[in-house]
């Protein structure tokens, strides 16, 4: 039988493809989204599919819907975007979790949370394994997205150890691909932009810290891989690549495969911003047997591609 799949967040970047993936495994999807960042042109291609269903709702409110799994996905994921409203983040992590949890608890649904490696902040301990509680500062420019998304792992837990849903939590590092918006403030999608129309690329900092970069089809696979694992595979498990480079290092790649004449630019770096990060994903290995396969290079060209066709770039 079908499973009726809940996917918030599901026209945005990440969403888009996992609404994807899931249809192509022969589901049945409900795409949310209140089109804060997600963008109807990620799914249009979908709104054919019969068993492909799109609900524009915020998840700070109420959702009444009846399904057997739910991927809450739903909140903006870049700095730009989640410190246009800081307020509206926090609400969107901390209410959108309790919301959906609720619904898991009503309908007995499977609940997968895409937590992110910012709840490490600036790590002390590299690479990041799950056992590493973090460093983060709780009430910084970024804390609406950081503090958010923790406390939702922490709603997660609690409504597993006292009503027993059955949650799932992925903790998601730099992710990167088609369909990143030209203007969300990544720096993937910030640099090949440049390169692509010849201003200067922007380098935070001296560009010594570093990423990594996990490309997309990589991703998808593994929070797919996630949520189908057995009942008491709860997480948080790291979904990332291991592969560390420097600002300057994915810099200059991107030069290289745009065959563009931008210099570099280096200007202050933004506060709290982590100098290192980089998944210990041996957890992922073991109990997902999963494992990135596509390299940056391979990645970076088709996000070229993507943004070379894009009209604004």
């Amino acid at each position: 039988m079908k499973k009726r799949i809940l996917v918030t967040g599901g026209a945005g970047f990440l969403g888009s493809y996992l609404c994807e993936k899931l249809l192509q495994n022969g589901e049945d999807v409900i795409c949310v989204d209140n089109f804060f960042t997600g963008r109807k042109e990620n799914i249009a291609h979908l709104l054919g599919n019969p068993y492909f269903e799109l609900l524009r709702h915020d998840v700070t409110f109420s959702l009444y819907v009846e399904v057997d799994q739910i991927y809450n996905l739903a909140c903006p994921a870049s700095p730009v975007h989640y410190q246009f409203d800081p307020v509206q983040t926090t609400k969107t992590s901390v209410h959108g979790a309790i919301n959906m949890l609720g619904l898991a608890k009503r309908t007995k649904a499977r609940i997968f949370q895409a937590s992110t490696s910012e709840v490490y902040g600036d790590p002390q301990v590299h690479p990041q394994p799950e056992s590493y509680w973090g460093k983060v500062n709780p009430i910084g420019i970024r804390s609406c997205y950081d503090e958010g998304k923790r406390c939702a792992e922490t709603l997660f837990f609690d409504y597993h150890r006292q009503h027993a849903v059955d949650i799932k939590v992925a903790r998601i590092f730099n992710t990167y691909g088609p369909r990143m918006h030209p203007s969300d403030g990544r720096v993937v999608s910030n640099f090949i932009v440049q390169a692509l129309q010849g201003r200067d690329i922007t380098i935070y900092g001296d560009g010594s810290q570093t990423r990594s970069f996990c490309y997309v089809d990589d991703l998808i696979e593994g929070m797919v891989r996630l949520m189908n694992t057995e009942e008491g595979i709860t997480g948080p498990i790291n979904l990332g690549n291991c592969g560390e480079f420097t600002m300057l290092e994915l810099a200059e790649k991107v030069i290289r495969l745009t065959n563009s004449s931008s210099k570099l630019v280096f200007k202050p770096l933004p506060p709290d911003d982590p100098r290192q990060r980089c998944p210990d994903i041996a957890l992922a290995k073991e109990k997902l047997a999963w494992q990135p396969s596509v390299s940056l290079e391979e990645g970076l060209k088709k996000t070229i591609e993507y943004f070379e066709g894009l009209s604004d770039t």
